[in-house]
């Protein structure tokens, strides 16, 4: 493998964790939104990754045939809504209730939500890491060649 292959996979790997760190915002920036229907309600969501791999003669594939295979990176497959339950709530004063008086808040949970970020947040300073290394290998490689 290749320093520039490193590159690439770690920029990749910054890229789904940015991914994931906006997500987990987003989610918490709704986390107390409130609704007067199930239907409008704001619901979680969270990224879908897979390994991007490619056989060894360099075509891509998805990685199911079981051949010789070699992973490139992380890829992102989309982002999907939470199927938890929504949470109700009982407040018939309150100006969004629905004619039965409840009112509902999206299924985000904070502290879930604060564990993804720490670990996304993690993730992306392991991959600067990652990159700064083969930075400096690819460095004193170059001076090899002027001494």
């Amino acid at each position: 493998m290749s320093l520039f292959n490193i590159l690439n996979i770690a920029g990749s790997g910054m890229s789904a964790q940015a991914l994931r760190l906006n997500t987990t915002a987003s989610n918490l920036a709704n986390a107390e939104s409130v609704s007067s229907s199930t239907s409008s309600t704001y619901r979680a969501r969270q990224p879908v990754f897979a390994t991007a791999v490619t056989e060894m003669n360099g075509t891509e594939m998805n990685g199911e045939d079981g051949g010789e295979d070699r992973g490139v990176g992380v890829k992102v497959l989309g982002v999907v809504e939470s199927q938890a339950p929504l949470r109700m709530e009982h407040q018939p004063t309150h100006p969004m209730a629905d004619e039965q008086g409840n009112i509902y808040l999206p299924n985000v949970n904070p502290i879930e939500e604060m564990a993804n970020m720490i670990s996304a947040s993690r993730s992306y300073e392991t991959n600067v890491e990652v990159v700064n290394t083969s930075k400096q290998l690819l460095l004193k490689t170059l001076a090899l060649g002027q001494g």
